[in-house]
């Protein structure tokens, strides 16, 4: 396939809005990791983590997540959404998942397209992508559909609640925001900005949106569009771009999946770093 069709696709996924764009806890796998981490909200040095699959529904479509947590952690957590690149709720986002876990957070890796269903060539995830965002509804019924899930769980205090995505989650999240889901912060990392929901007075997360400054996908004008939009309403929000990240920085594929698409993709250990301390900063002040 040629590059340019390729790419088209991915800009599909990456502003994937702007074309248009209970919890029945089945367990079905546990696994216990036990890194040293130190939790912001106090905790044992050696932290076990424990993730779960769960299945939800969202309408008649079931939804396929994974969730993390501390169980040494008596007291209730603060929730965190983590929604996945255009490729599917895979194991990058399960990893982010497991890391919220580890600073004390529960986070659940959430299923956008439903039955865990993922791409393995852009043209399936440009098609996945699409299929969800071509009706704005059907991505906040899938949201709400994980928001909900998240809440319910015996571990998470329901009044803290915040979302984070990478590239097509991204976008999601901060649509959400834009939309007035009540949540107390969001994050978007390679991200869309060109939203089919700019921002909006009803908006009441802290954001931070985090992208790389030589990203092809993310234009100069829609970079302006968006903070101007933000500014209009008085968000509480930053805007980071990174110099010589392109678009996937924070994932280790993305050196190989660019060149086995072509696509201008590729893994910035600094940018991917500093990006995620700008996140744990986030979640310190609004919790």
């Amino acid at each position: 396939m040629k590059i340019n069709n390729i790419k088209f696709l991915l800009l599909i996924g990456v502003i994937s809005f702007s074309i248009s764009c209970k919890s029945d806890k089945k367990n079905k796998e546990e696994v216990i990791k036990e890194p040293e981490v130190e939790t912001p909200h106090g905790g044992p040095e050696m932290t076990m983590i424990k993730g779960e699959e769960i299945s939800y529904k969202a309408d008649s479509t079931t939804m396929k997540g994974y969730i993390a947590y501390n169980p040494e952690l008596k007291e209730k957590r603060p929730g965190i959404l983590v929604v996945h690149e255009w490729w599917g709720h895979n194991e990058y986002s399960r990893q982010r998942a497991d890391m919220l876990a580890e600073l004390g957070y529960v986070a659940l890796a959430v299923d956008m397209y439903g039955d865990g269903k993922q791409a393995k060539h852009p043209n399936d995830a440009g098609k996945f992508s699409g299929m969800v965002m071509k009706n704005i509804e059907v991505a906040k019924a899938r949201f709400d559909a994980a928001l909900k899930a998240l809440k319910s769980n015996p571990h998470v205090d329901a009044n803290e609640i915040a979302a984070i995505g990478y590239c097509f989650g991204g976008s999601v999240v901060l649509t959400m925001a834009n939309m007035g889901e009540d949540l107390d912060a969001v994050a978007a990392f390679h991200s869309g900005v060109q939203l089919p929901v700019m921002p909006t007075d009803a908006i009441k997360a802290k954001i931070l949106v985090c992208n790389g400054a030589a990203d092809p996908f993310v234009s100069e004008e829609s970079i302006v569009n968006y903070t101007k939009a933000m500014d209009s309403v008085n968000a509480n929000y930053e805007y980071i771009a990174y110099e010589d990240a392109v678009h996937a920085y924070t994932s280790k594929d993305a050196d190989s999946l660019g060149k086995k698409f072509d696509l201008p993709l590729a893994y910035n250990k600094e940018a991917d770093e500093k990006s995620w301390e700008e996140l744990k900063k986030l979640l310190d002040e609004v919790f």
